[in-house]
């Protein structure tokens, strides 16, 4: 349990004029200066039976391999060693399924804290600027409009505009997905506002309107309904469009497609063309119906060249990575499948408290957020939530030293994907390092070599983050586990 410790107790007397604002604002720079996380260990109730299960299961195990062991088959010796071993394989295996499982935890984010430490009111906000990459392939495998409400519900996301940018990949280059990826843009306009205003959960238009709930609850706003009725319309009439284009993707042009200039659509062959980008949305223009700045939408399809390894979904996600840090250079990297929105606007800043933690913010690798499924039976007959494994072995594994990366989902730090420079030792650090010649003896480095390092060592000592983070220190854990839900 944490607890807030006035540090000027001298607020708290009645002797001095606005002491009750100076406990106010004292109070405020202690909750700033508190953890932005913290870990929430599982009930002990909970673990101490299953660890006994565990153990009985393992003691039994070794009885068993005792018997086993002692009482060979003696006329198919063959047979019962390759049982035998067959036996202990699965035994180390289920062995070691069970470490990830022994201390699962929680975590627990302050968006309170995270507010009055880098986005107070009325002040220029300091969020690190996030760049979110969707990536997309086959537009008739992954419906465009499975991709538009992705898209939608990152534009749409709660945080400051001007530090989010959605770059979505056509892998592709389908102009059926830039068609339909320029019709987003459009109503995103419309959209976004409309989120915004009335703080709706979840923010892609496809789900939210799909809810069995009662929609009014809790909204004071009397223009509500009205507006609800209105968007709800300008959303069938966007879907009407998006699948317009879907029919019309379905014939081919044998000379292929054509842009509205009549020129001939680059990508007409996925194997062979060049890279294409487009910005939809951006900084420079793109206001929404209310005059207010959206965050950037860039649309990006890679260059393919035929007897060049593409290497897929990773080679496009090095693509983005290169053009996002042209473009926008955000701090953070978080990279969704076309098919997975965000059901919650405020999970941006919910990684940011990992990320962004002044004991942790430094060694903060990446914030994997666990998967979430739509339109399963209410019994989930074949697991497809896998429950087990984002529930269990994941919480697990962030007990021992962190989740993995399931590929999805997750918040990566840009610098730790770009490299750090090699620590230098002190042999490095020598003025008069002896070099030896691979013909001819020993020379001492010279005066212009030894310059060149200097400036090297000088550049790198002076090299200044992506953004100001002078405030977070070094911390002790190097990956993140976060409970919010994409």
């Amino acid at each position: 349990m944490m607890q807030v410790t006035n540090k000027y107790p001298e607020a708290r007397g009645g002797d001095m004029e606005g002491t009750g604002s100076n406990g106010e604002d004292m109070q405020m720079v202690d909750d700033a200066r508190l953890p932005l996380s913290r870990i929430v260990p599982i009930s002990s109730n909970q673990l101490n039976l299953y660890r006994v299960v565990i153990i009985l299961r393992l003691i039994i195990l070794c009885f068993f391999f005792q018997y086993r062991v002692s009482h060979p088959v003696r006329n198919a010796y063959g047979l019962w060693l390759v049982s035998v071993i067959c036996e202990v394989w699965f035994a180390l295996s289920w062995l070691l399924d069970q470490f990830p499982k022994w201390y699962p935890i929680n975590r627990e984010t302050y968006l309170d804290r995270l507010a009055l430490r880098y986005d107070r009111e009325g002040e220029p906000s300091q969020l690190a600027p996030i760049d979110v990459f969707v990536s997309t392939v086959d537009p008739l495998k992954e419906p465009p409009l499975i991709t538009a409400n992705t898209v939608l519900s990152i534009l749409s996301v709660d945080y400051p505009v001007d530090k989010v940018s959605c770059y979505v990949s056509d892998d592709g280059s389908a102009m059926l997905t830039f068609e339909s990826l320029s019709e987003t843009a459009e109503f995103a306009r419309k959209w976004v506002p409309f989120c915004k205003k009335h703080n709706i959960e979840p923010r892609a238009p496809e789900f939210y309107f799909a809810q069995k709930i009662d929609y009014l609850k809790d909204k004071i706003q009397p223009s509500f309904v009205k507006e609800r009725r209105a968007m709800k319309r300008e959303y069938e009439e966007f879907k009407v469009r998006i699948n317009a284009l879907v029919a019309k993707a379905q014939k081919v042009p044998e000379e292929g497609w054509t842009m509205a200039d009549g020129t001939a659509w680059p990508g007409n062959n996925p194997r062979d063309h060049p890279g294409m980008i487009q910005v939809f949305l951006g900084h420079s223009g793109g206001l929404d119906t209310d005059g207010n700045e959206l965050p950037r939408l860039v649309y990006v399809s890679r260059e393919k060249r035929p007897g060049f390894q593409h290497h897929k979904k990773a080679g496009a996600m090095n693509a983005l990575i290169r053009v996002s840090a042209v473009l926008t250079n955000g701090a953070y990297l978080l990279n969704v499948d076309c098919d997975h929105y965000f059901n919650s606007s405020k999970a941006l800043r919910e990684a940011m408290c990992f990320m962004m933690d002044p004991a942790l913010g430094r060694k903060t690798c990446y914030v994997q957020f666990p998967q979430r499924f739509d339109g399963i039976d209410l019994h989930d007959r074949y697991a497809n939530r896998n429950i087990v494994f984002f529930d269990i072995n994941m919480k697990g594994l962030d007990g021992i030293q962190g989740p993995v990366y399931v590929g999805t989902g997750c918040c990566f730090n840009r610098q730790a994907l770009y490299g750090y420079d090699p620590v230098l030792t002190e042999a490095d650090l020598e003025p008069n390092i002896v070099i030896k010649s691979c013909c001819g003896r020993r020379k001492k480095k010279n005066k212009s070599y030894m310059d060149s390092q200097s400036r090297i060592m000088k550049r790198t000592e002076s090299s200044a983050p992506i953004f100001n983070m002078e405030d977070i220190e070094e911390g002790i854990e190097a990956y993140m586990w976060n409970p919010i839900r994409l």
